[in-house]
């Protein structure tokens, strides 16, 4: 479905990932495709454009992800 190097918008709103914890605002944050890292379900590595409190790379839902 996405292609490493793909833009995207993630939706992070809830998840965790390792000590933080997005809040509801972060709906929208701005990333790549680092590669596919599950098929079923689908979930992919995303580097953030921009670094939340030293989170850079998340693996994502396919649902959280628009092109």
């Amino acid at each position: 479905m996405f292609q490493p190097g793909q833009r995207v918008r993630v939706n992070l709103a809830g998840m965790q990932v390792g000590q933080v914890l997005f809040h509801a605002a972060v709906t929208d944050a701005v990333g790549t495709i680092l590669k596919q890292t599950s098929e079923n379900p689908p979930k992919y590595l995303v580097k953030l454009m921009f670094s939340f409190k030293g989170i850079d790379e998340v693996e994502v839902p396919a649902e959280r992800i628009k092109a």
